[in-house]
């Protein structure tokens, strides 16, 4: 690490240290003047949350990189950091594989996931050892083994005090490193009772395993963890160094640093059979290598012997030693990083967040305002067909909009924002998307909590049956059931009016009203008819929610679909800013703006009303919480609308859940139009005078004020294009070559 820090600053963070006292968060740092690396370690309350934690470190890390001009290189040792650092955009991304995280006692189900995540950002991947390397190698087309190599100089000082130390003493047989599952705690104590006469010293903390689970022995002693600085010292008193480790699944992948340490400080070695160390130094003197039981304490012996006779074996090992230095890894590392960065600075730049400043003067041919499917499809079609260059700008830390997905703690995908479905009628559209995607076939089904049952939603003939105790049998029987539940409405105006007209007031008070007053926070009778047409009666048994020809949900996640889409060398992507500051930082000929129409005008005729949404976002230790994807809950007697649970969705299989309560609320983040008579003579008047803005487009639910589906968005997003273009055909200006649609890396 101190070599990268002679090169550019290093900054090491830490895993958090939770303390009782502690009010707020705050950051220890502490820098190494001699190294140039900066250790900094996250202070947070005993008492904060899990669910709280990541949004912290996020804010924590921002904080703290807000005053480094970047650019930056992230380098990962385990996936776990990845949730609260992963929006720091990065010239270089490294994932440094040391162990086979995922296999340890008590790792978090989450892991997998996400270094599943790490690995499709990752530029490079180091692994610690050659089983390793051979485990990750089909994971990732850039995997580099680096087996551990050694500060032979450091721990050659143990070579000095060790004739000293001996005198007239029992053999002394010693172990450091960590004390959890990878130690055969069985094997010592069998070592510790077969020679009662020889002392065995363990320096390392434990972890994971209570320390009553260790064997006491008057010959065996648990000495706790030294600093690093120590390690020779207390190496100069053994005759012999072990390496007594279980053969297990958390050992399967370890390819141990000590092993070539214990050489450096002129011990001989006994190990347990693992795969790396046979692999390496199975054929030296100086390594014996046997399995638990006889067959060990006899090995012990023999390096005894060895230790206590002379010859030739530690020239042997310094032979060995001398290939290994952490300077020849780090001459490696650094070519490979340097042809990565090299490679980079070829592809598209990005503007990171956390280095982003009011200087750069970059101009460009359009600014998008929001990085949600509005702009990027728009961004997309501008930089490849158009080749226009593109700043994306928004104010979240993330591009995806509210369709933003991202792996909880239990390791589930989960939409941040609510359930995302993608349905559509489109060829077109569905083949778009297509290129950025692979699919993961979905058909959405929806139950609604009524009357102590979950019944399908919308109402088709297996509801009315369920709830009638009915046993209609055709569609005939269910349309005329239904028509002599209809009341006759004159005149059709509102929400009310057209569930009341097509099945009834009771179906409509069961499943409609209550509904409608939380997710609107109106009566239906005071919405436009356009919000409960949305949701069809049936008199079939299709219990599907959408009927689209199209229906899919993106195999990698929606988040990684936007990633690809706005993967080209003509977009950059600004995130974490607000465009009002963007704007005039970074000159452009034409907005696209996506956001809120009347905030753009500065709500110079008052707020347009929008509906918001929170969400409450649980993770369960339970396999499956509810049948379906989306349990709704009619009922006024109950705050949130609907349940989800985002395994249906992604196909995950896990043996804990992932699930989110939402709740209507009329303040927050701007989510749906509200469509009333009213709202839209509002929005004409703000529609008047985005028409007569030449260098701007609005684009987008928000932009346009209506209540649009995905697919919606996407088709107005195409047709904006394509007028867009037509314009500049007809106004004559030279057309850019144009760019063959291209697939985005990775996807078939």
């Amino acid at each position: 690490m101190s070599r990268f820090a002679k090169q550019s600053p290093v900054l090491f963070w830490e895993e958090p240290c939770y303390v009782a006292e502690l009010d707020a968060p705050d950051l220890q740092v502490e820098h190494c003047s001699q190294t140039g690396v900066t250790v900094i370690t996250p202070q947070l309350p005993a008492a904060l949350s899990r669910e709280r934690e990541s949004e912290v470190l996020k804010q924590l890390l921002d904080l703290y990189l807000a005053g480094e001009p970047g650019p930056f290189i992230r380098w990962y040792y385990t996936p776990m950091m990845l949730p609260f650092s992963e929006h720091v955009l990065a010239d270089c991304i490294i994932y440094d594989c040391m162990d086979e995280l995922a296999n340890f006692k008590g790792a978090p189900p989450e892991l997998l996931p996400l270094e599943q995540r790490l690995l499709s950002q990752s530029d490079l991947v180091f692994t610690g050892g050659y089983s390793l390397y051979e485990a990750k190698r089909d994971k990732h087309p850039a995997v580099f083994p680096f087996p551990s190599s050694v500060d032979a100089g450091h721990f050659a000082q143990a070579r000095f005090g060790a004739a000293a130390s001996k005198g007239n003493r029992r053999p002394r047989l010693g172990f450091y490193g960590v004390v959890d599952e990878r130690m055969d705690v069985d094997l010592l104590a069998a070592l510790a009772d077969a020679r009662p006469n020889w002392v065995l010293e363990i320096i390392g903390p434990v972890v994971k395993i209570s320390e009553d689970d260790l064997p006491r022995r008057g010959n065996l002693h648990f000495l706790g963890g030294r600093p690093y600085e120590d390690l020779p010292a207390c190496i100069a008193g053994w005759d012999v160094a072990l390496m007594p480790f279980a053969i297990n699944d958390a050992t399967r992948f370890i390819s141990p640093t000590k092993t070539p340490e214990y050489l450096a400080a002129g011990k001989p070695v006994v190990s347990t059979p693992i795969v790396d160390v046979v692999r390496h130094y199975g054929e030296i003197e100086a390594v014996k290598i046997a399995p638990a039981g006889d067959a060990f304490i006899a090995a012990c012996d023999e390096a005894l012997a060895l230790a206590q006779g002379g010859g030739q074996w530690l020239k042997e090992a310094d032979q060995l030693l001398a290939g290994m230095s952490w300077d020849k890894s780090f001459h490696q590392m650094d070519r490979l990083i340097k042809d990565a960065l090299s490679r980079s600075a070829h592809a598209h730049p990005i503007v990171s967040p956390t280095s982003w400043n009011s200087s750069r003067s970059h101009h460009y041919d359009v600014m998008i305002v929001g990085a949600g499917f509005a702009g990027a499809v728009m961004a997309e079609r501008l930089a490849v067909d158009g080749g226009k260059r593109v700043l994306v700008v928004d104010r979240r830390p993330h591009v995806g909009g509210n369709a933003y997905d991202e792996y909880d703690a239990n390791g589930v995908l989960i939409h941040r924002y609510g359930p995302h479905i993608f349905h559509t009628n489109s060829e077109e559209i569905f083949t778009y998307l297509s290129r950025f995607t692979k699919w993961r076939p979905y058909e959405h089904r929806v139950l609604a909590a009524v009357d102590d049952l979950l019944v399908p939603m919308p109402i088709n003939r297996t509801t009315i049956n369920l709830l009638y105790k009915l046993n209609l049998e055709t569609e005939e029987h269910a349309a005329e059931f239904l028509a002599a539940q209809a009341e006759p409405v004159s005149v059709v105006r509102t929400s009310e009016d057209v569930v009341i007209s097509a099945i009834g007031r009771e179906l409509y008070e069961k499943f409609f009203q209550g509904y409608t007053r939380k997710q609107w926070g109106l009566d239906p009778s005071e919405l436009d008819k356009a919000v409960t047409s949305r949701v069809p009666t049936r008199t079939n048994v299709d219990d599907r929610y959408f009927t689209d020809k199209f229906q899919a949900m993106p195999l990698e996640g929606y988040t990684r679909m936007f990633e690809r889409m706005l993967d080209h060398p003509n977009i950059d992507v600004l995130l974490g800013v607000d465009y009002c500051e963007a704007r005039d930082a970074y000159p452009h000929d034409h907005l696209v703006f996506t956001g809120p129409i009347d905030e753009y005008f500065g709500y110079r005729f008052g707020k347009l009303p929008y509906r918001s949404l929170q969400f409450d976002h649980a993770q369960l230790d339970m396999e499956q919480f509810q049948p379906v994807a989306v349990v709704n809950y009619p009922s006024p007697d109950v705050p949130y609308t609907r349940i989800t649970e985002y395994k249906h969705l992604t196909g995950q299989q896990s043996s804990r859940t992932s699930i989110t309560y939402e709740y209507p609320t009329a303040e927050g983040d701007p989510y749906y139009p509200i469509p009333r008579a009213e709202n839209q003579a509002l929005f004409k008047r703000y529609e008047a005078l985005a028409i007569v803005q030449p260098d701007v487009s609005f684009v987008g639910r928000l932009a346009t004020y209506r209540y649009y589906n995905m697919d919606q968005v996407i088709g107005q997003a195409l047709a904006t294009y394509r007028k867009m273009a037509q314009r500049r055909a007809r106004e004559q200006v030279p057309a850019p070559a144009q760019l063959a649609a291209r697939p985005s890396p990775g996807v078939a």
